[in-house]
């Protein structure tokens, strides 16, 4: 069934705080250290201590560095994970998260991807907190990651740049799309370390899925804010669905004003292939009075990540929004009704052993309608009709002899 994760931010995230909450759900520091040891860095170890922030336990990690770091660029952090010993996934979802960064900071500071240097996040400190946090998901066989929305708080930082706004440009760059609120808190909640690695991670945001809670762990954060700064993460399994339960579910949705109308057909048709549980079209109004289609997609959570690159990769979309939601299916039902003109399949749906729903299939009836020059509502009539006679002998008909009603 898999291992989920939800990511309960309610006093923001950072790569520290990450890496607590993953060593206060059983994670061992022996078990990073020896994981991390192959990483062409500085020598390095991890602290572990207990706190109390506000009355609330938690684990906080510190890692320990000689003074006098380097500063390193994109390629020199990536190079080193991909020339390290770690799990090929590891590196790979790593990197993701530090291209990510590359990217975001690339864009606030106007250089190319390749001449972005790095200062805080070049530190040793930093590079363990992310690749620490990607193999403690990767160790706990966890499947899926959720996240609740994020707060941004408010106010001015000192940075290696100097006084910015919070939250950072470059997590503004890398939330885009990304549910989030202020927070009411005058200062940092969200690093640059912590929102990219929980936007690389998470396939959805919003409220905790259904679930069974197995572990939960408190990482903590390093400044006094006024209230428990605290990640909680719990750990779970996803529950057993009927098909009357609700399920979490994620709708995935895009603007696009500048697409060839012809493409939308196919794109869902590619869409609906690859698993997604429906797809539609909203009309709407864009910048300049330009006409626009919102294009929104259902799926579940293990399969967005998949249809999100192939909405990226299919229209002319810079961006996508994410949201989680939950979705209730009815139980559904398959019966064939003889019309006189030929069968028509008809979809019967159920709750809690009640029928609400009647529908004959829409291609069968057109099939019939095509080649008999009847009209299609006729047919469909007929169809449901039928159908309703049956399931009503069947309500009608004494149970077989021996069992009781």
């Amino acid at each position: 069934m898999g291992t989920i994760a939800y990511f309960d931010c309610f006093s923001g995230i950072s790569g520290d705080m990450i890496l607590g909450a993953l060593v206060d759900l059983g994670l061992e520091i022996e078990a990073i250290e020896g994981a991390l040891s192959s990483l062409d860095i500085e020598n390095f170890r991890l602290e572990t201590r207990e706190v109390l922030s506000y009355g609330l336990r938690a684990t906080k990690v510190d890692v320990i560095v000689q003074p006098g770091v380097l500063a390193r660029t994109f390629n020199n952090i990536k190079c080193i994970i991909e020339e390290s010993d770690l799990p090929d996934d590891v590196k790979l979802t790593s990197v993701e998260i530090f291209t990510l960064i590359a990217r975001a900071e690339a864009t606030v500071h106007k250089r190319p991807l390749d001449q972005v240097h790095f200062h805080e996040i070049g530190a040793v400190d930093s590079i363990v907190d992310i690749v620490g946090a990607v193999y403690g998901i990767k160790h706990f066989g966890i499947d899926n990651v959720f996240c609740s929305p994020l707060p941004l708080g408010h106010g001015m930082i000192k940075t290696q740049h100097g006084i910015i706004p919070v939250p950072a440009p470059a997590v503004l760059e890398i939330l885009a799309e990304t549910p989030v609120y202020g927070g009411g808190v005058p200062t940092e909640l969200v690093t640059p370390t912590g929102a990219a690695v929980i936007k690389t991670l998470a396939s959805a945001f919003g409220e905790s899925p259904l679930m069974r809670i197995g572990k939960v762990g408190y990482g903590a954060g390093s400044r006094d804010i006024g209230r428990p700064n605290l990640l909680r993460v719990v750990v779970g399994e996803p529950l057993p669905l009927s098909e009357t339960s609700e399920a979490p579910a994620c709708v995935i949705s895009t603007n696009i004003d500048d697409m060839n109308p012809e493409f939308y057909e196919y794109v869902m048709d590619k869409l609906f292939s690859a698993g997604a549980h429906d797809v539609w079209l909203i009309p709407i109004q864009m910048k300049k009075t330009r006409p626009g289609v919102t294009v929104n997609v259902l799926c579940s959570p293990e399969d967005a990540e998949r249809l999100k690159e192939m909405l990226l990769t299919e229209t002319s979309t810079f961006g996508l929004r994410t949201t989680s939601v939950m979705k209730r299916a009815i139980e559904r039902e398959h019966m064939v009704v003889a019309t006189p003109w030929g069968e028509v399949r008809v979809k019967v749906g159920k709750e809690g052993g009640r029928i609400t729903n009647v529908s004959p299939e829409f291609a069968d009836c057109a099939e019939i309608a095509s080649m008999t020059g009847l009209p299609l509502k006729d047919i469909f009539s007929k169809a449901h009709a039928l159908a309703m006679q049956e399931l009503e002998k069947e309500r009608e008909e004494p149970p077989p002899f021996g069992e009781i009603s």
